[in-house]
């Protein structure tokens, strides 16, 4: 396939990007490195050392003899330009990451909500419009977010994927509606992403646009086998507040012998994705799309739930951290179940790679490995969903 692929410098575009290549798709990466211009913004850096795009293609094609193509481009304010990439490439498939994909960061300011809406609307949007004023069939595999079904409301029953069946009762008897899943987004950015399922489904409905949406989970891990091959393909470590997860504020914690800062009780849930299982996703969903006029396809991407406080006891027991617990800079219940339905991926043969199998790799290779790189005083999250929550030790 002729695979175009929006955000391919980012943390999850690149090591997919390389991935869909050593396969042997021709791959086309658009991307205006607006990630690492919010590094600048936030005067923080990737634990791992990242080269510039450039240097990052020169090495693939060195280390496989393989080249990926780059075309600098603003999917959210270069339309013009966008459609022009998509007539001129003819792609068979786009991959779309690109998207601000921090919800702290979208909570952070009024400027960074206002940027988060514009920029990621904006990309969706352009792209539905210009796939079809090009009249092109590529393919849409979307990178959206378990966030868009909020977390602790629907108790212990299992979120399906995407679509819920309703019971409507009538004066003739009873209706049985299938609907997209209730939103309830819990922030700025997962916001954004119920929206672009919105979009989807109209631009599947009225212009038979194929699209997959893959609402994923937390994504933990740094390597691919391909970004192994050489330190200049290394993905990104976000630790920061802003941009690091919850994981990697807890290995970069435990590298420094600082103690893990759980966010309130801790009784959160998340779910996880391996970024090597991640990236295979993608390649699943590229290999088994919606027929045209079909609605979009919605896949829960995710292959285990934690709590916050026994991924703290997780890392804890493997590296004799202490675990602190501090306010909780976001707008969330104490505690909350989270079941989710993921049968069908598993069904398309993901073998998934569970936090238990993969976390001292993550711990020996990245965190200890580079911990002369860190700024301390970017751990913290300081970012906080209202102006009435106060940080402290608690």
């Amino acid at each position: 396939m002729k695979i175009l692929i929006l955000g391919g410098d980012g943390f999850c575009g690149w090591p997919t990007s390389l991935y869909l290549s050593k396969v042997g798709h021709e791959v086309v990466i658009a991307d205006n490195l607006s990630r690492r211009q919010i590094d600048v913004l936030l005067a923080v850096e990737s634990l791992t050392p990242i080269a510039s795009i450039d240097e990052r293609l020169a090495s693939w094609k060195k280390q496989t003899n393989k080249s990926i193509s780059y075309v600098e481009l603003d999917v959210a304010q270069e339309y013009d330009k966008l459609l022009e990439v998509i007539k001129n490439v003819k792609p068979d498939a786009v991959v779309h990451f690109a998207e601000q994909r921090s919800a702290p960061y979208s909570m952070k300011s009024p400027k960074t909500k206002r940027y988060t809406v514009d920029n990621n609307v904006n990309a969706t949007h352009n792209l539905m419009c210009a796939l079809v004023e090009s009249g092109s069939d590529a393919h849409v595999v979307h990178l959206g977010s378990m966030g868009v079904y909020g977390y602790g409301w629907s108790g212990s029953a299992p979120i399906p994927e995407g679509y819920l069946p309703v019971t409507i009762d009538t004066p003739d008897g009873s209706l049985v509606r299938e609907i997209l899943h209730p939103a309830n987004p819990g922030s700025v950015y997962h916001l954004t992403k119920t929206l672009d399922q919105l979009m989807f489904a109209f631009y599947a409905k009225n212009d038979q646009l194929r699209v997959t949406d893959l609402h994923q989970g937390i994504v933990w891990g740094t390597q691919t086998s391909e970004t192994l091959l050489d330190e200049a393909l290394i993905n990104r470590f976000d630790y920061d507040g802003d941009y690091g997860t919850v994981l990697n504020r807890f290995l970069m914690e435990a590298a420094i012998k600082r103690p893990l800062s759980v966010h309130g009780s801790g009784g959160q849930t998340r779910a996880f994705i391996h970024i090597k299982d991640s990236v295979r996703c993608i390649e699943i969903a590229l290999n088994n799309p919606p027929k045209k006029g079909d609605k979009p396809k919605i896949f829960n991407q995710m292959t285990e739930t934690y709590t916050v406080k026994e991924l703290a006891e997780l890392i804890a027991k493997l590296t004799g951290a202490k675990i602190e617990y501090v306010t909780n800079p976001r707008k969330e219940d104490d505690q909350n179940d989270l079941v989710v339905e993921n049968q069908q991926f598993l069904a398309l043969g993901l073998s998934p790679t569970t936090l238990s199998d993969g976390l001292l790799v993550e711990i020996e290779q990245i965190a200890k490995k580079y911990a002369k790189r860190i700024d301390q005083s970017k751990i913290p999250a300081k970012s906080t969903w209202n102006r009435t929550i106060k940080l402290t030790k608690q």
